[in-house]
């Protein structure tokens, strides 16, 4: 187990400087979205190429920030019912339902967004707009990100048994992200 919570320690650190580092791409984005705007209505001037690099941006920080989600335990949850359970019964439910739907999930996607991002990658695919970006960093992002998430669900299935055997706090009990919410 010692082993394991040391693999799960790497991957939370992966994927926490991953996902803080990410979001400046949001910051870029809003940018690119304001001036594209902005040019578009005092100039008339508009460009696929900036519209497609807004949606990148955005969809490579929503792919990539997934699994910091997860660690932080800020995914979407249904707070309503696990709110009345005890902590005891929330790891158990998380380590049955990550095993059984999230792992499964994320590994498939992962499985099938390979051959997709690499015909895309060697074909040098490009969008189908005018004057449109290549399109296999986008895939790129889809298939890291499952990737990320993948190890996530994993690291996250390490700590919820080390929690329910005793051999570390819960890291989630320290988190107050549902209690602010609900505040």
């Amino acid at each position: 187990m010692t082993l394991l919570l040391a693999v799960s320690r790497l991957i939370d650190w992966i994927n926490g400087v991953i996902g803080r580092s990410v979001s400046w791409l949001l910051l870029a984005a809003v940018l690119i979205s304001a001036g594209n705007a902005v040019v578009r209505k005092a100039f008339d001037i508009s460009s696929n190429a900036w519209l497609e690099l807004q949606w990148y941006l955005f969809g490579t920080v929503f792919m990539l920030a997934a699994a910091y989600a997860l660690q932080r335990n800020e995914h979407i949850r249904i707070d309503i019912l696990s709110s009345n359970w005890s902590a005891r019964t929330r790891s158990w439910i998380d380590l049955i339902l990550h095993i059984i739907f999230l792992v499964p999930f994320s590994g498939l996607m992962s499985y099938l967004a390979w051959p997709w991002f690499w015909r895309s990658f060697f074909s040098g695919e490009i969008s189908s707009s005018a004057g449109g970006l290549i399109i296999w960093p986008a895939k790129a992002a889809i298939l890291v990100g499952f990737l990320l998430l993948t190890a996530q669900a994993f690291s996250e299935i390490i700590k919820r048994a080390a929690v329910l055997m005793g051999r570390i706090d819960d890291p989630l009990a320290t988190q107050p992200a549902t209690e602010s919410v609900e505040a």
